[in-house]
């Protein structure tokens, strides 16, 4: 590091209010910094944020995605395919590819706008409402369920503990214990069910579908295999796009003229969505294994470290994008980090941005002026996720 007084820690609460400035100084003058207290190495600009993303063999996913998982080194379950590399990782991740789909995406549209009505009608006609608990708790729960099969009445349950797995206590990293990871137990008397009650969704297709895996052998996957899958999908497509109605609150309040031109022109809603994931991702950062020593602007890495891919920090680099602290929806990226790059990218994002598109449309039909209550908006207690709990909204 050039500047002694540069520090970075994930958990920190006052940094992670507004990390932006932090990140900055980081990409200047430790674009790879080490966290001697924590033990760990980080990137911060996009460019080396991608290569780490798409070098597999040295930057390995095997030990967990999270910091604090890679650094606990659990016993990861098979079928865990975000926690795996190729080749075993491009098979299992094959599993699932197709109920996110361009052609799947096109065939919910209609059933995820009519969730999205669902959760914002009863609210018309009141002068408030919270991106959050009426909007971000609701909708991603219901398509996730819905393209797995999981029944309405579950699904609750779901969304309930997909948030308390990536929870933590605030300046503390996530509790991670040798035995408890993507615990797929919950799902077992429903996985049982859907064995004697198939229908057209992803679990039924996940007990049935055959295929060859990393050792040649034809064949289905095992009930612990389903049951896994089913708790990564879950928790994934859960609490990340969750997060993202939170901040779509409060950003589109800060940038009312931005707002007002997408009440007149939906068609500025795709790049608008685009814009809110670089802004401000909900996912702000995944770690990885280091398998062998690498070299990086000078240093090396050693063998058995790990490192921590900066999103949120890559998404903000001048070297990728112009004037990337300004809040543009006309703004022509390219690709932002928020899915990550490589066989690893966010098999989910199609859904997250159908999501994020249908939603901004129906909100602005009902309620086309909104100033965030920052007050009363309360933040989540996690570093895995950045987000809010809360993010109430005077309409105008």
């Amino acid at each position: 590091m050039s500047r002694s007084d540069l520090y970075y820690d994930p958990y920190d609460m006052e940094i992670d209010a507004d990390p932006y400035p932090v990140y900055k100084r980081l990409r200047d003058e430790a674009p790879l910094y080490y966290n001697e207290r924590l033990d760990f190495w980080a990137v911060s600009r996009f460019a080396d944020v991608v290569a780490v993303a798409k070098d597999t063999r040295r930057f390995s996913s095997a030990k967990g995605d999270i910091l604090e998982v890679v650094k606990a080194a659990p016993a990861i379950p098979p079928g865990t395919f975000i926690n795996e590399d190729p080749p075993i990782h491009t098979i299992h991740r094959a599993l699932v590819q197709k109920a996110f789909s361009p052609k799947k995406m096109r065939e919910i549209e209609a059933k995820i706008r009519a969730f999205c009505v669902a959760c914002l009608d009863p609210l018309v006609g009141s002068d408030r409402f919270d991106f959050v608990l009426d909007l971000g708790d609701e909708l991603p729960m219901r398509a996730i369920g819905m393209l797995m099969g999981i029944p309405d009445s579950e699904q609750p349950t779901v969304r309930d503990h997909a948030q308390r797995s990536l929870r933590n206590k605030p300046g503390e990293p996530l509790p991670v214990s040798e035995n408890r990871y993507f615990d797929g137990r919950m799902y077992a008397e429903y996985v049982d069910w859907r064995v004697k009650n198939p229908s057209d969704d992803l679990i039924t297709e996940l007990l049935n579908t055959e295929f060859e895996d990393e050792t040649g052998k034809v064949r289905k996957l095992t009930k612990d295999e389903v049951l896994i899958f089913v708790a990564v999908i879950a928790g994934a497509g859960v609490e990340t796009t969750g997060r993202l109605f939170g901040w779509m609150g409060k950003v589109l309040s800060e940038h009312p003229d931005q707002r007002r031109e997408l009440v007149k022109d939906r068609g500025l809603i795709p790049n608008a969505i685009e814009e809110l994931l670089r802004y401000e991702p909900p996912g702000p950062n995944l770690a990885r294994y280091v398998t062998e020593d690498v070299e990086i602007h000078g240093q090396t890495v050693p063998a058995g470290s790990a490192m921590l891919m900066m999103f949120a920090s890559a998404n903000r680099d001048e070297r990728q994008f112009e004037d990337p602290d300004r809040f543009d929806i006309h703004r022509k990226m390219g690709q932002h980090a928020t899915f990550g790059h490589g066989v690893h990218f966010c098999v989910g994002a199609a859904l997250a941005r159908l999501e994020g598109r249908v939603a901004l449309d129906e909100v602005l039909n009902r309620f086309p002026d909104w100033e965030a209550d920052m007050a009363n908006a309360r933040r989540s207690p996690t570093t895995t996720v950045r987000g809010w709990d809360t993010m109430p909204v005077a309409i105008g």
